[in-house]
């Protein structure tokens, strides 16, 4: 990328609300860049299978599903940057600043998702990359006929728990409450499982192993009885942390990092949008990014029309 170039809108994040974002901004006849750090999908692309999507009776796989919305922004005419944001600057227009360099546009869309919350435990920084891992669908085959455990109790830690079973000879979910927050389906599915088993009340408190993860220690939660269980690997699904930290000097975030905005997806910065999982909002879904996406899409284009 040239080291300083001008758009009318930059999007950062390619995942299922910056694609469409950056379709309805294509469409509109707008130079659209997206910034996107490792490559197009967000976490829709390292979801295994996605059931609750419409149009796909049969449920589709998370990187086809992105591979064809990626396809279809490409064919509007919206530019992919591989690089970090680093931060935003706020004048005449707005300044992206990333890793390969700047870009210039007259409008923002913040789309760059949320990341998986770490449990914050003693040797989870530790064995990270050799036995924890936050992503069944880039880490399970690694774990074919191993032990693993699954920490969290909502829809995305039974289902990452359901695709770790086409590996795994036992997967353990455990769960610091006495019943799971999951959609029913995927519980009825879980508890099916001939794969999986169950701790409740319970809450992991280290990561134990020497050269990789051999066991976590536990704690139920009503007895305060500790114990070691043994586990090959370790997948955390606790809850997410937004990707904000770049434009919250900018924009109104609420106390997690989450950008507040309007119902046209406006924050508090004229010109400046956020879609997706990045902003506070009750459900985080693909369906609800999609969403989000094509408001801030077409939110831009009546922006910048009346700020020619």
């Amino acid at each position: 990328m040239d080291k300083h170039r001008s758009a009318d809108v930059v999007i950062t994040g390619a995942g299922p609300a910056g694609l469409t974002a950056a379709l309805y901004c294509g469409r509109a006849g707008l130079v659209t860049v997206i910034v996107e750090r490792v490559g197009p999908g967000g976490q829709a692309a390292t979801t295994a299978h996605i059931e609750n999507y419409p149009g796909f009776p049969g449920g589709v796989m998370g990187p086809e599903l992105a591979q064809r919305m990626e396809e279809q922004v490409r064919a509007f005419g919206a530019e992919t940057v591989l690089a970090d944001v680093q931060r935003v600057e706020s004048g005449d227009g707005f300044d992206v600043h990333t890793s390969e360099g700047t870009l210039s546009a007259r409008a923002l869309i913040v789309a760059s998702g949320a990341r998986e919350r770490p449990l914050g435990v003693p040797g989870e920084a530790e064995f990270r990359g050799r036995g924890v891992s936050y992503c069944a669908t880039c880490d399970g085959a690694f774990y074919r006929n191993r032990h693993v455990v699954v920490v969290g109790g909502g829809d995305s830690a039974v289902e990452e728990a359901l695709f770790l079973t086409r590996f795994a000879s036992k997967v353990t979910l455990v769960h610091r409450r006495d019943s799971l927050r999951a959609a029913k389906a995927l519980q009825d599915r879980a508890f099916a499982s001939a794969k999986m088993a169950f701790v409740c009340n319970s809450m992991v408190t280290t990561v134990l192993g020497r050269e990789k993860v051999e066991a976590v220690g536990l704690r139920n939660l009503k007895t305060g009885q500790e114990m070691e269980y043994a586990a090959d690997g370790v997948f955390v699904y606790i809850g997410q942390v937004p990707n904000s930290e770049f434009i919250r000097h900018l924009v109104n975030t609420d106390a997690a990092g989450y950008i507040l905005t309007g119902e046209d997806m406006s924050t508090s910065l004229p010109g400046v949008f956020a879609a997706g999982d990045v902003r506070a909002k009750y459900l985080r879904q693909v369906a609800t990014a999609v969403g989000d996406g094509a408001v801030a899409g077409v939110a831009v284009e009546r922006y910048l029309a009346g700020h020619p």
